[in-house]
């Protein structure tokens, strides 16, 4: 397991398809708003799912990097629908086209993982690592004016 979105498969880097998982770096904040690393909280429950059971992989593109880009599954479950619905990733609409947004929209209403709390985008999380941030600034959505279950993006 490389992170909640990428898996290795003989030795190959595949990119799950339309979703983005916090990094692992990245620290969200639970309910109480203490934060938690919500990246590695993906990566090891994807990799407990999987476990030793038989990914099958479908790919549909490659990212700038030359990954697979691809639609999983392990016994016969989509692995993006399963972090998704499980608030362990996010709907990426900018390559997803809203694939996954039904499966957001549940972990959002049932307040599943991230959505529990509070959490920066991934992509944006990025963004801030790559202008000098450090991870926990950059993880922090205090001044955002974030709410409960919210996006950053999404506060008004």
């Amino acid at each position: 397991m490389i992170d909640g979105d990428t898996i290795e498969i003989r030795a190959t880097r595949v990119r799950l398809f339309g979703i983005d998982a916090p990094e692992h770096d990245q620290l969200c904040h639970d309910r109480h708003g203490e934060r938690y690393r919500c990246g590695q909280i993906a990566s090891n429950a994807l990799a407990a799912f999987i476990g030793r059971q038989t990914v099958a992989c479908v790919e549909v593109d490659r990212d700038q990097y030359g990954r697979a880009v691809a639609v999983c599954s392990a016994v016969k479950v989509d692995l993006a629908d399963w972090l998704v619905r499980g608030g362990l990733a996010i709907d990426w609409p900018r390559y997803s086209k809203g694939d996954y947004a039904a499966a957001e929209a549940e972990a959002r209403a049932k307040q599943t993982g991230m959505w529990s709390g509070r959490f920066v985008e991934p992509w944006r999380y990025r963004q801030c690592i790559g202008a000098g941030g450090r991870p926990d600034a950059c993880s922090s959505d205090a001044n955002s004016g974030t709410r409960q279950g919210m996006r950053p993006s999404e506060a008004h």
